[in-house]
């Protein structure tokens, strides 16, 4: 019988995790639950720094981006000896069930986690990369969709001004979501993204078609999975001048939460405490068409499949 819950956030830090933070809490009280909160993830939970939270200890959060847990990436708990530390903690401080915020990273970490001890887990999808199988949206992509396109509309003013070519790298490592959906909203002439090699003699045939056409700029949106944004640039100098790279980096990764993600961090979190009520306790929240899911963790571990032609074929048509 589930009656204390710890909560932590691990990997990247993305907007809309504290959002989910705020939810467990409240709702887990509401439930008559107690519950913890683990600092930096993994390694907090290895080196037992865990703490009781109440209702009153996740006021005035839901505006803030990053995790007032803190969060971070633990090398130890790929081992075994690690996870058994990590597993002591709990049950030395009574914790009979644990939801993980974090991507793909942490619920690999999970999985394993739950099979070695049978610990109940249940993980909500937090990053930025949107590559967590399962669900459709994870917790950060908006935001950080929204801050790549900020930056986009300020970038083309000025390569308009200039009747300059820029290529801006956005974040998303091996996925090429926030790519493709700031290209879209930006407005944007192409992308580059991991899942399809990168045509230069065509992207130079297209550039040169609008400047006889009179489009004098160009803006291309990279995915950081692609590889150094300025060594690919330098195939593309060989055939064009006047050509600038901006990389956004962590700026994606900060700032207050859209109203989409603290609206997904607080369904995801209300449904992470049902879910491990209900007895689901090796499980993931995802959300599809419109509605959050409960689902085995098992297959939200597995690689995302993603098909983006879609949208690559409506940014070039709508160039």
């Amino acid at each position: 019988m589930i009656k204390k819950i710890a909560i932590l956030t691990s990997g990247g830090d993305a907007p809309g995790m504290n959002c989910a933070i705020r939810s467990v809490t409240r709702f887990a009280a509401y439930k008559k639950l107690d519950i913890a909160g683990i600092s930096r993830g993994f390694g907090g939970l290895i080196d037992g720094e865990i703490q009781d939270l109440s209702s009153r200890s996740v006021s005035n959060i839901i505006s803030r981006g990053g995790t007032i847990l803190k969060t971070a990436r633990s090398k130890e708990f790929l081992e075994k000896k690690f996870r058994e530390k990590a597993y002591q903690n709990l049950i030395q401080n009574k914790i009979d069930a644990l939801i993980i915020i974090g991507g793909n990273g942490s619920f690999k970490g999970a999985s394993v986690f739950n099979q070695e001890f049978n610990f109940p887990v249940v993980g909500i999808p937090g990053t930025i990369d949107n590559d967590v199988s399962g669900t459709q949206r994870t917790l950060g992509f908006d935001t950080a969709v929204n801050t790549a396109m900020d930056v986009i509309d300020k970038i083309k003013d000025t390569a308009t001004s200039m009747d300059r070519i820029f290529f801006i790298e956005v974040m998303g490592r091996s996925s090429g979501f926030i790519a493709a959906y700031s290209a879209l909203a930006g407005g944007a002439e192409d992308i580059i993204i991991p899942t399809k090699a990168p045509d230069v003699a065509e992207i130079v045939r297209k550039i040169e078609q609008g400047r006889i056409k009179g489009k004098r700029s160009w803006i291309i949106i990279v995915a950081e999975g692609v590889g150094e944004t300025s060594v690919l640039v330098e195939k593309f100098g060989q055939f064009i001048s006047d050509v600038r790279v901006t990389v956004i980096g962590h700026i994606q990764r900060g700032g207050s939460p859209s109203a989409f993600d603290r609206f997904l961090g607080a369904v995801m979190g209300k449904v992470a405490v049902e879910a491990l009520l209900d007895n689901k306790t090796q499980h993931a929240i995802g959300w599809v068409n419109d509605q959050a899911i409960v689902y085995p963790l098992k297959d939200a571990v597995q690689s995302r499949k993603e098909d983006l032609t879609y949208l690559h074929e409506m940014i070039h048509i709508l160039t």
